[in-house]
């Protein structure tokens, strides 16, 4: 697949645009800056909120990161993002994830989807004791 706009180069950034970069590869451990957010910095603002609040989001909480990153990769799986897919899958990889938990992952993934498509395709009413 080929973007539909030419991703932004470090060097041909403008300054804004520059100190995101900075902070996605200060913040991630990375030397390079992934084409994600290269391709949605033509729009400065888009990439500044994106990725603040995604660093927002991402940030140990209740949840810890690899829970987090393996959710990311879950919802990606039922979106078809290949990029998020890959991207998340060797985030939860670098903080612990192993095969196994890869593998239970995608069958809880698949499972859910098709039991949700269930419920939705026979307009299946919640029981009234899940709205206690």
């Amino acid at each position: 697949m080929k973007t539909i706009v030419e991703p932004v180069s470090y060097e041909d950034a403008p300054s804004e645009v520059r100190v995101v970069y900075d902070d996605i590869m200060k913040t991630r451990g990375i030397d390079f800056v992934p084409n994600f957010w290269r391709t949605i910095a033509h729009d400065a603002a888009l990439l500044r909120r994106t990725w603040e609040t995604l660093k927002e989001i991402m940030a140990p909480g209740a949840l810890d990161p690899m829970t987090k990153e393996m959710i990311a990769v879950a919802v990606s799986a039922t979106n078809g993002c290949e990029y998020c897919i890959r991207s998340h899958t060797a985030s939860a990889r670098k903080l612990g994830m192993s095969d196994a938990m890869l593998g239970e992952l995608m069958s809880v993934v698949g499972m859910f989807n098709e039991t949700n498509r269930l419920a939705f395709g026979y307009q299946v009413e919640p029981d009234e004791v899940f709205f206690k």
